[in-house]
């Protein structure tokens, strides 16, 4: 049986040849670009620089002159001029007297006063003492007995009075006011109110302190030493709300 291919002209006989040759083709070139090196290139700009001789200027040389001050100005001569003058004037001499007084005749000018007798004024001098060393308390209305039984009389009254005569103000009841007033005051020497002074939060509660205090009657003077004195006394007034 005979081929039908002619072996001479048959394509694949090299095939093994030709696939090794291009490998090595390829491989080269590989080997190549990778090996092939590359620079990064910088733009140059060239400019022409022109020298030139540097420009020197020639600074004057200035000389200064130390011109000495003027001289000070002359001194002026003064001439004094003497002028004779005839005396044809006749000047009286005017006496001066000493003003001094002589002794003498300020004794003998001197007036005589009859000094007759001088009347002394006593001026009773008002002592205050306090309540707490008073020998003798004043006696409140109603009260009696010793002192000690005076004292707690007076006390004893002066609540009463207090809540007597209490009236809580309209405008702290309507504001929430509250607080306690201390009052001080003075009994004279004649049983009378004297100096009523007050300190508390509000302004209308000190003046309603004040108008209980004054409202209390005349009483009988405290003594010391058996002599009517002033005392003075302090009494706190408490303003609160119930439902506080």
């Amino acid at each position: 049986m005979e081929p039908k291919k002619n072996p001479n002209i048959a394509v694949g006989r090299n095939s093994s040849l030709y696939f090794a040759i291009g490998l090595n083709v390829m491989l080269l070139t590989t080997w190549l670009f990778l090996e092939h090196k590359t620079y990064e290139r910088s733009e140059i700009n060239i400019d022409v620089i022109s020298m030139s001789d540097d420009f020197e200027e020639d600074i004057p040389i200035t000389k200064i002159l130390n011109i000495p001050p003027p001289p000070p100005p002359p001194t002026p001569v003064i001439q004094e001029v003497i002028r004779v003058v005839e005396d044809e004037v006749e000047i009286e001499e005017t006496i001066i007297e000493s003003t001094e007084a002589d002794m003498e005749q300020v004794i003998a000018d001197r007036t005589i006063f009859n000094v007759e007798e001088v009347e002394v004024e006593e001026v009773e001098e008002e002592v205050e003492v306090p309540f707490a060393v008073v020998e003798q308390v004043p006696t409140f209305p109603g009260c009696s007995g010793n002192n000690a039984q005076l004292m707690a009389c007076f006390k004893e009254k002066m609540t009463e009075h207090i809540r007597k005569h209490f009236n809580y103000p309209e405008a702290a009841l309507e504001n929430n006011w509250q607080g306690k007033v201390y009052v001080m005051f003075s009994i004279d020497n004649k049983g009378n109110l004297q100096s009523v002074k007050t300190r508390g939060p509000y302004k209308i509660l000190e003046e309603e302190a004040q108008r209980i205090i004054s409202l209390i009657p005349k009483m009988i003077p405290a003594e010391q030493r058996g002599v009517p004195v002033k005392i003075s006394y302090s009494v706190p007034i408490s303003f609160k709300l119930l439902d506080q």
